[in-house]
C-alpha cells in the first residue's frame, strides 16, 4: 500500500447537500422543507422531548431521590497498583498524579485493599479502607491520613 492509494472507508464521507439551487437540482424552491408549517420556517422545529402539547414523558413519570450537592467523590487506587513503586518510597497524591496512576484527584484519594502489596511503603492519602491499612502494615509499611 502506498500513500497515494489510501482512501477513506466506504460510506464514511458524505457530500454536503446544496439546497435552494434551482428546480432541476431536486432540492430547489422550498429546499426540501415542503410547504409552510413550523418546520419550514427559519429556526423552526420543536425542542427535544416535546410531544405536541401533551404532558411529556419526563413530567408524567414520578421523581425519586435527590442529589447531595456536598457529596465528596474520591479517586480510588487499588493496592496492587502500588507495587510499581520501589521499596521504602513515600507514596503521596502528587506522586500518584505524576506517575499516571491517578488522572483526576477529585475530592481526594482513597486507597482500597484490592490485590496484594509486596513492597514496604509509606502511603499518604485522604482515606483508606480497613483492609488496605491491614495489608500495608502486614507488608511492613505505614499509612498516614492527610
Amino acid at each position: 500500500m502506498k500513500l497515494h492509494e489510501l482512501t477513506p472507508a466506504e460510506g464514511s464521507r458524505h457530500v454536503r447537500k446544496r439546497v435552494g439551487r434551482g428546480i432541476a437540482s431536486g432540492t430547489g424552491k422550498t429546499s426540501g422543507k415542503g410547504h409552510k408549517g413550523q418546520k419550514a420556517r427559519s429556526g423552526g422545529g420543536v425542542r427535544p422531548g416535546f410531544e405536541g402539547g401533551q404532558n411529556p414523558l419526563y413530567r408524567r413519570l414520578p421523581k425519586r431521590g435527590f442529589t447531595n450537592i456536598s457529596r465528596k467523590e474520591y479517586a480510588v487506587v487499588n493496592l496492587d497498583r502500588l507495587n510499581d513503586f520501589a521499596e521504602g518510597t513515600e507514596v503521596t497524591p502528587e506522586l500518584l498524579l505524576t506517575s499516571g496512576i491517578v488522572k483526576n484527584p477529585k475530592s481526594g484519594i482513597k486507597i482500597l485493599g484490592v490485590g496484594e502489596l509486596s513492597v514496604k511503603l509509606t502511603v499518604k492519602a485522604n482515606k483508606f479502607s480497613q483492609s488496605a491499612v491491614e495489608k500495608i502494615q502486614a507488608a511492613g509499611g505505614q499509612t498516614e491520613v492527610i
